[in-house]
């Protein structure tokens, strides 16, 4: 059973305002205790952000335990500097964010201006074990054509900068600025994949391989295939749900590697088409079927996606608890629905962000700010 793990980034909030907090390093430096469960919580781009790396997992119930360890340990390393943390991929409200003073943020923001400045976003990788180089890119091949499905179950970021934005995933727009970002190419093989890696890295604009920003790509550091493409979601439950599909997908295609089935042929190009919109409607409205390369209901193509890694999931056990948050997604909608509701509400950008921590530990909303006005960093 190959192991997978996850790496959630969270939005870091005032405790009192709900505002954006520009306090990730100092957060980290005074929350840097070892971890007994294994947990690993570090800064990133920007301060207004803190990521937490969970341990590899192999199953369903302990990838669900590991996300929730994470979110309590961020909690506590939040609340060293009056703070909280929320599964939001994009601040609701408006918000000028500040890169942190680590030397490789000051260089990324320094060569790519205004798209580092404003690239406040919070992803959720999921890293699969692969045993060889070969094996990933093999797989990388077959999962490619599925990855606007896993986006559009996560979605969760429909606000941006204080505006609606028409999306049901906008972290996804704002996170394709970056030259290196969207769908990988169709690569063949382990030598084809360091090619193209070499020529990208040779042109200069990337700083180092770490901003090769594939929705999917091998990972540097360990011997795992990294899938990039999901919003964090409100509920821990849900990114443990992400995290299995992602699992059985990358098995499924391990199989069909093995047993000489083809990886099906679409240019990236077309790829970033069907990605922009499962990123545009989520689960809402219609997305493309891989099989027939047709728009469907979302809710057809997510049944097919699901045919496809039934083996796997029924193997693992995963099968019934898996399809039944698919269908509450479905059915009741992903975050991105949940935030706009928490809106129309009255609540604005604050009632986003309570209704974001509430969901995001599974505790009861915090209180509105005592203002009962709304400033934004």
């Amino acid at each position: 059973m190959r192991t997978f793990g996850v790496e959630e980034e969270l939005l870091l909030v005032d405790a009192g305002t709900l505002e954006p907090l520009p306090a990730g390093e100092e957060a980290v430096a005074l929350g840097a205790d070892a971890s007994a469960t294994g947990h690993r919580v570090t800064t990133e781009l920007q301060q207004e952000q803190i990521e937490v790396d969970c341990p590899p997992q192999t199953t369903l119930e302990g990838q669900l335990a590991a996300i929730r360890a994470g979110r309590a340990l961020a909690e506590a390393v939040a609340a060293r500097v009056g703070g909280r943390v929320a599964a939001l991929p994009t601040a609701p409200g408006p918000v000028a964010p500040h890169t942190a003073h680590e030397r490789r943020a000051r260089q990324v923001r320094q060569r790519f201006g205004l798209t580092a400045r404003e690239q406040l976003t919070c992803g959720f990788h999921v890293h699969v074990q692969v045993d060889s180089r070969e094996e990933g890119v093999a797989v990388l091949d077959r999962i490619r054509v599925w990855l606007p499905v896993l986006l559009a179950l996560s979605s969760n970021s429909p606000y941006w900068n204080g505006a609606d934005s028409g999306y049901s995933s906008y972290r996804y727009q704002a996170w394709s600025r970056w030259p290196t970002a969207g769908p990988p190419d169709l690569f063949g093989s382990a030598d084809a994949y360091d090619r193209h890696r070499r020529d990208l890295l040779s042109s200069g604009v990337p700083l180092d391989e770490g901003m090769l920003y594939f929705d999917a790509r091998l990972c540097e550091h360990l011997p795992t295939l990294e899938v990039r493409v999901a919003d964090v979601c409100l509920d821990a439950g849900h990114g443990a749900v992400l995290a299995a599909l992602t699992r059985a997908l990358v098995e499924t295609a391990a199989r069909d590697w093995q047993e000489d089935i083809p990886a099906p042929r679409v240019r990236a190009s077309v790829l970033r088409a069907w990605t922009w919109r499962a990123s545009h409607t989520g689960v809402e409205g219609r997305l493309v079927s891989p099989s027939t390369r047709e728009l469907a209901p979302a809710g057809a193509v997510v049944a097919e996606f699901l045919d496809r890694l039934r083996p796997v999931l029924l193997e693992h056990g995963e099968a019934g608890p898996v399809e039944a948050v698919v269908e509450d997604i479905l059915r009741h909608g992903s975050g991105s629905r949940r935030q706009r509701e928490a809106h129309r509400r009255g609540g604005g950008a604050h009632g986003i962000v309570r209704m974001a921590i509430a969901a995001t530990h599974g505790t009861a909303p915090p209180a509105a700010p005592a203002t009962g006005t709304e400033h934004h960093a």
